[in-house]
């Protein structure tokens, strides 16, 4: 491949440092983009400023740094690609491919989270504390994922494909959109990230059909299981990367990839072992599963006080 022909990216939200599970969902992306002679992008995903971490950008891009996953060009904010989203939002609308809703998660509630089309046919004179729905229709949708395979949305339950919102009442976009947008504007092509986002592939891709463009070739990583059965996670207090063990971490994710290791003829050099990495870049290698492991979150190759 051509440096133009490969466009990955990394896009963490800063709600928090990174752990093991996301510094491990980056070096896959990155090695597979270096690879394949691509580029590899980073994209903050700063949607929603209510749940953002001060300093946690920051914190993002030094762990990163620290080691050695340099990126291509100047970092992406979508919080400075509001317009975007709102030309598609609107694009959308005058299509009659999306509507608004005022439908609270209480009247929700008899439908188990299915959207049954409330609103539909309303007129809203005042938009005001409504949400933006894109029109779903329902289509079988399916995809070959490079680790699981074939996929199809007919596996999944009916709660996850309907009429999903794509900017909610409190005028925030929703990831769903924002992150379709954001890999259409920049030439995003393939896409490696956890397989807790595999239902919401389904919604993107029809997003991308709906706004007639060619959706990107997906990688979804087994997510890392911490020693109580939980995935390691910001919501689950999985603790801050320790930069001072940049090459040991490499290392552990190296493992959990099952990729081939180097000998210790290194002498723990960052950029020797992702070199090493790259060259030996094997992704039929990663175990074709939804979950890894059980890593005891505890070790101090991982833990440290937050970078921020």
């Amino acid at each position: 491949m051509t440096i133009s022909t490969y466009i990955g990216r990394f896009a963490p939200s800063p709600t928090g440092p990174l752990h093991l599970g996301s510094l491990y969902t980056a070096l896959a992306s990155f090695l597979d983009a270096k690879a394949n002679n691509g580029q590899w992008l980073v994209r903050i995903e700063d949607l929603d400023p209510p749940r953002e971490q001060a300093g946690a950008t920051a914190s993002i891009l030094k762990t990163l740094s620290a080691h050695g996953l340099h990126w291509h060009g100047d970092i992406s904010y979508q919080s400075q690609r509001q317009a975007l989203y709102e030309k598609t939002c609107q694009q959308l609308l005058q299509n009659q491919q999306a509507f608004y809703c005022n439908c609270s998660r209480q009247q929700l509630k008899p439908f188990h989270g299915f959207y049954a089309g409330c609103c539909h046919s309303k007129h809203f004179e005042n938009i005001c504390n409504v949400a933006l729905r894109f029109k779903s229709r329902n289509k079988a949708i399916s995809f070959h994922d490079n680790i699981l395979g074939p996929q199809h949305s007919e596996t999944i339950p009916t709660s996850l494909f309907n009429d999903f919102i794509i900017k909610r009442r409190d005028g925030l976009y929703a990831y769903m959109l924002a992150v379709v947008i954001d890999d259409i504007d920049q030439g995003i092509n393939h896409i490696i990230r956890g397989s807790d986002i595999l239902d919401s592939t389904f919604k993107q891709l029809e997003l991308y059909q709906t706004l007639q463009h060619t959706a990107p070739s997906y990688t979804h990583l087994p997510v890392i299981s911490a020693a109580n059965g939980q995935k390691l996670s910001k919501q689950n207090l999985a603790p801050a990367i320790n930069n001072a063990c940049a090459y040991k971490n490499l290392l552990s994710c190296l493992q959990l990839l099952q990729q081939t290791l180097p000998g210790d003829h290194f002498d723990e050099n960052v950029a020797q072992l992702l070199n090493h990495a790259i060259k030996h870049w094997d992704k039929s290698k990663i175990p074709a599963t939804l979950s890894i492991g059980q890593i005891n979150t505890s070790l101090s190759t991982f833990a440290g006080k937050p970078n921020l």
